[in-house]
C-alpha cells in the first residue's frame, strides 16, 4: 500500500511541474536528394507549380463555389486586385539601405493579381501583371547588399511568371527567367565561392532568402537546371538551422511579428515544395516548428496587443493570421483557423498581406479535425525562453529569460506584460522603426556589450519589468534560463536571471505565480556580492499610478490595480516618467513611467534578500 501512495505521489509530481534541465537538442534535417538527375525527375513539367498545381487549383476553384469562407476570402484578393490596377508601376527607389518595401509590394501584387488570373482568366488582369514583371526585371538589381529585397523580388517574380504561364508573352517569361538568373540566384553564389551568412543562418534571414531562391530555381530549372539543383541543395541543407530557432518547444525567439515574418516565408517554402516536387522534405516532421503556432497563439493578449518582446510590434490587424491557417489545414486544429476574422466582410477586411494569394490555397485546404486545445499555462525553452499565464476576465501574464544578443533581442531578461479587466497594466516598450533610426547613422545592429542599440530605452533593461543592479545595464551575452513550471491551480514558473548580472551579484532566481484568478506574484531571491551595491525592482507602465504606504495603485480606463509591495511595506516606492523619453532617438510612448523599488544591498541580511511584489485587482 505503501508503494502505491509513493508512486501516486511521484505522478502527482511529475503531472504538476515540469523542471527544465538545459541540454542539448538535436539540430533537424530536412530530407535532400537535390541533385540534377532528381530535379529533372521529380520537378512537375506543367504549370503552374508553385504553391498552385492543377488539382489543387481545381480544389481551390471548387470551395470558392462551395464554402463561403473561401469565397469571402477570395472576394477580398478581389478587392485588393482591383485597387492596383490604376497604381504606377513600381521604381527602383532604395530606402536607406534597403528596397525591401518595393519588393514587398511587388510580392503583395502579385500574390493579388497572379490569384485572380488562377482562377478567372482575366486578360486585364493578366496585362496588368506583365507590366508589373517587365517593370522589376527592368531593374538595374535588386539590391544584393540588403539579400532579403532579392529573395522578396525574386518570389516574387517567380510566382508571377509560373502563375501567368498560360498566358504572359513568351518575351516577359524569357524576361523574367534571365532576371531571376542574373538578379536573384547569381548574387546567391559569391565568386570568393563562400556561402553568404543567410544561407546557413539561423534566423529570418534564412527562411525569407532561402524561400526565395527556391522559387527562383524551380522557375529557372529548364534553362540552367545545374544552378536550380545546387542552389535548391544548399537551401535544403541550411533551411535547418533556421528550424532549429524554433526548439526545443516552438518558441520563435525573435517575437510574435517575427515568427509571422520567418515563418511566413517557411510556409510558403512548404507549399512551394509540395506543389513543384511532391513533397516538403520533412518540414512538417520536425514538432517545434509545428508547436510554433501554439506560441503565435499564446502572443496573442486579450486587448488585441502582442505579447510584444524582442523587435516585435505591438498590436495585431483586424485580418485573419494567414500564416496560422496554413498550421491549421496541415492539423485541422480550429484554434489556428481564425474563421469569425476569415468572414470579416471582404470590403472591410484591411489590406491583405504580400502572401495571402497563396494563404488562399491552404485556407481552403483546411478540414477539422479533434484537436488539443490551447493550454492556458504554458512555457517553452529555447534561445529566448517565455512562459504564459491565462484565464478568465481577460487574465495575461508573460515573462521570460534569454540574452540580449539573441537576434532582435533585448536586454529583458526577467521583464514581464501583465494584462487584466482589457487594460495591459504592464507594458514593454516593444519595437523602433529600423530606417528613423539608422538615417541618423544610429548602429542599431551591433550588439557588444557598448555598444549603441543598448543606449534606447527599449533595448535596455532600463526600460523594461526586470531587476537592475548598480544602475548598471545587463551583460549581453548572460543568458536567463527557464528552471521550472507548475501547472494546476496556483500556476508557477522560475526564471533562474544569474547570468545577465555576471559580476554584480552571486545569483538571482525570479518566480511568477498566478496565486489567483486576478492576481499574479513576483518573486525575486537574490544572492548578493561584494559587488553589489543596489538592487532595484522595475515595473513599466502607461496607467496613472499613485504611490501608496505599502505599494501603489494604478488606474487605467476607468479600472484599478492594486501594487502590493509584501516583502518591503515600509520601502517607499518612487516614480520615474519616460514621457518625453530621455533621448531624442527613443521611442515616445504617451505616459510611459517607471515604478521603482530601491533596496540597497548593505540591508540584506546574510547577502540574501526576497522581494515579493504583488499585482491584484
Amino acid at each position: 500500500m505503501k508503494r502505491i501512495i509513493l508512486l501516486f505521489f511521484c505522478f502527482h509530481l511529475l503531472f504538476a511541474n515540469r523542471l527544465f534541465a538545459q541540454q542539448d537538442v538535436q539540430m533537424p534535417k530536412l530530407d535532400n536528394p537535390m541533385s540534377v538527375s532528381y530535379l529533372k525527375k521529380k520537378l512537375r513539367k506543367s504549370h503552374p507549380r508553385l504553391v498552385l498545381n492543377s488539382s489543387i487549383e481545381r480544389d481551390v476553384k471548387k470551395k470558392i463555389q462551395s464554402d463561403p469562407i473561401v469565397k469571402n476570402y477570395y472576394a477580398a484578393i478581389k478587392i485588393n486586385a482591383e485597387k492596383l490596377m490604376d497604381k504606377p508601376l513600381l521604381e527602383r527607389i532604395v530606402t536607406g539601405r534597403r528596397l525591401l518595401s518595393v519588393s514587398r509590394e511587388m510580392l503583395y501584387r502579385v500574390n493579388m493579381l497572379g490569384m485572380v488570373y488562377r482562377m478567372e482568366k482575366d486578360p486585364d488582369v493578366l496585362s496588368r501583371l506583365n507590366d508589373e514583371v517587365i517593370a522589376v526585371c527592368n531593374f538595374s538589381d535588386w539590391n544584393p547588399s540588403h539579400y532579403l529585397d532579392v529573395a522578396e523580388m525574386a518570389m516574387a517574380v517567380a510566382l508571377a511568371i509560373d502563375w501567368g504561364y498560360d498566358g504572359l508573352p513568351r518575351s516577359t517569361i524569357d524576361m523574367a527567367i534571365n532576371a531571376l538568373i542574373e538578379k536573384g540566384i547569381k548574387p546567391s553564389w559569391p565568386e570568393n565561392g563562400k556561402n553568404p551568412g543567410w544561407a546557413y543562418g539561423g534566423n529570418n534571414w534564412n527562411q525569407v532568402c532561402n524561400g526565395g531562391m527556391i522559387a527562383a530555381s524551380v522557375a529557372i530549372a529548364e534553362k540552367d537546371p545545374e544552378l536550380a539543383a545546387k542552389t535548391i541543395q544548399r537551401a535544403l541543407d541550411g533551411i535547418p538551422n533556421a528550424l532549429a530557432s524554433y526548439l526545443p518547444d516552438g518558441v520563435y525567439p525573435e517575437g510574435s511579428t517575427y515568427w509571422g515574418y520567418g515563418t511566413g516565408f517557411t510556409v510558403i517554402t512548404c507549399a512551394m515544395l509540395e506543389s513543384a516536387f511532391g513533397t516538403d522534405f520533412g518540414h512538417t516532421k520536425h514538432e517545434a516548428y509545428m508547436n510554433s503556432a501554439i506560441f503565435r497563439v499564446l502572443c496573442n493578449a486579450p486587448t488585441g496587443w502582442y505579447y510584444n518582446f524582442a523587435d516585435c510590434g505591438d498590436r495585431r490587424g483586424q485580418n485573419a493570421d494567414d500564416i496560422l491557417a496554413w498550421f491549421a489545414a496541415k492539423t485541422g486544429n480550429k484554434t489556428f483557423f481564425e474563421a469569425d476574422r476569415l468572414m470579416i466582410p471582404a470590403d472591410r477586411m484591411n489590406r491583405l498581406s504580400r502572401l495571402g494569394g497563396a494563404a488562399l490555397v491552404w485556407i481552403a485546404q483546411y478540414k477539422e479535425k479533434p484537436g488539443a486545445d490551447i493550454p492556458s499555462v504554458w512555457a517553452g525553452r529555447g534561445h529566448n525562453p517565455i512562459a504564459i499565464f491565462t484565464g478568465e476576465n481577460g487574465y495575461y501574464f508573460g515573462g521570460k529569460g534569454g540574452r540580449a544578443t539573441t537576434s532582435h533581442g533585448n536586454m529583458d531578461a526577467g521583464s514581464f506584460i501583465f494584462e487584466l479587466q482589457g487594460v495591459r497594466w504592464v507594458v514593454d516598450p516593444g519595437n523602433q522603426d529600423y530606417h528613423e533610426l539608422e538615417k541618423t547613422g544610429f548602429d542599431l545592429w551591433a550588439n557588444c556589450q557598448d555598444c549603441q542599440r543598448w543606449t534606447l530605452l527599449t533595448k535596455n533593461n532600463f526600460g523594461h519589468s526586470t531587476l537592475t543592479i548598480n544602475d548598471r545595464m545587463q551583460k549581453v551575452n548572460g543568458e536567463a534560463t527557464l528552471l521550472e513550471l507548475k501547472e494546476g491551480d496556483r500556476p508557477e514558473v522560475v526564471f533562474d536571471i544569474t547570468a545577465p548580472y555576471e559580476g554584480m551579484l552571486k545569483s538571482a532566481k525570479r518566480t511568477f505565480t498566478k496565486d489567483g484568478a486576478a492576481s499574479i506574484i513576483v518573486t525575486d531571491e537574490i544572492e548578493t556580492s561584494p559587488e553589489t551595491k543596489t538592487i532595484r525592482w522595475q515595473l513599466m507602465t502607461t496607467a496613472d499610478v499613485e504611490l501608496t504606504k505599502g505599494g501603489a495603485i494604478l488606474r487605467q480606463d476607468g479600472k484599478t490595480l492594486k501594487l502590493n509591495n509584501l516583502s518591503h511595506p515600509e520601502y517607499q516606492l518612487s516614480l520615474v516618467s519616460f514621457d518625453p523619453a530621455p533621448l531624442e532617438l527613443d521611442r515616445q510612448i504617451k505616459g510611459l513611467k517607471r515604478i521603482d523599488l530601491i533596496v540597497p544591498a548593505w540591508t540584506c541580511k546574510n547577502g540574501k534578500e526576497t522581494i515579493k511584489i504583488q499585482l491584484t485587482k
